[in-house]
């Protein structure tokens, strides 16, 4: 697979940079809008410029995005060599539980309070959550904080060792399950049909815990973006990132087309109506 070239890191100049501190663990991220909150997390390995496109689209969409950096190196294009070393070390990083025996991965509980501050902060109905890969099921263990109402499950990729496994413990997915049918919370998910990281075992997975709360959605593989950043061609090596790194920014295209539902769902939860 060709890569497409390679262009100048995203020096995120219109993104306020904040240290965010939750029960003494500080991280930096990244604000930007006005609006309600939507938590963008970042796909491994990093805050790619594609991850930022998206943010935006959210950020112009009438939303304050927060983008927690997690790993990698804040605005710039992973290499494959790059992105590899930030892949390892993010395995054995006690944060992270990347394998089917870890459970449910600590920076999670990170992430609830940084949805609960910033929805403190922003006000509305709620907080939107919106993992990829990697994060891509971060964004549903979010949904135990009580202000996250609008989670979207990208392509989730852990465990990376079980195909039809769920990056979550035990007691975690019967909570999550729990919060779910109380609230009446739907689950936006996506993936491609051919997707090696993220397979139809895994949304079956999702399906069976949560039942038709889950709106899983699947887009033809050989409508990706077939020039992806050189980690995606070199070492993903398959159809994957369906808003990021393999969208397709041309009209009517599949991926566009996800990238206006997400859009769509988000808003319709998070923003009064008018009218």
């Amino acid at each position: 697979m060709a890569t497409a070239q390679q262009d100048p890191a995203d020096p995120i100049t219109d993104f306020a940079r904040r240290r965010v501190d939750v029960a003494g663990t500080v991280k930096t991220v990244y604000v930007a809008g006005t609006g309600p909150a939507v938590v963008v997390l970042p796909e491994m390995p990093g805050i790619s410029p594609d991850v930022l496109r998206l943010a935006r689209w959210i950020r112009d969409a009438g939303c304050t995005v927060f983008v927690p950096s997690l790993f990698g190196t804040d605005g710039a294009y992973p290499t494959a060599a790059g992105g590899t070393a930030v892949f390892k070390r993010a395995c054995v990083s006690a944060e992270f539980r990347a394998f089917a025996s870890g459970g449910t991965s600590p920076v999670t509980s990170w992430l609830r309070g940084l949805a609960r501050q910033a929805h403190q902060e922003c006000g509305g109905p709620g907080v939107g959550a919106i993992g990829l890969c990697f994060t891509g099921n971060f964004a549903l263990t979010m949904t135990l904080e009580p202000a996250v109402i609008a989670p979207v499950v990208n392509h989730p990729s852990l465990p990376i060792d079980d195909p039809a496994g769920i990056e979550l413990s035990p007691e975690d997915a019967a909570a999550v399950r729990a919060r779910v049918e109380r609230d009446g919370l739907t689950v936006l998910s996506y993936r491609f049909d051919n997707d090696r990281w993220c397979t139809g075992q895994r949304f079956a997975a999702y399906r069976k815990l949560l039942g038709d709360a889950f709106d899983g959605r699947v887009l033809p593989g050989d409508r990706a973006n077939p020039a992806p950043p050189e980690f995606f061609a070199e070492v993903v090596g398959t159809p994957h990132s369906v808003v990021t790194a393999h969208l397709v920014d041309e009209a009517g295209h599949p991926t566009i087309e996800a990238r206006d539902q997400i859009l769509a769902f988000l808003t319709e939860r998070l923003l009064p109506a008018t009218g």
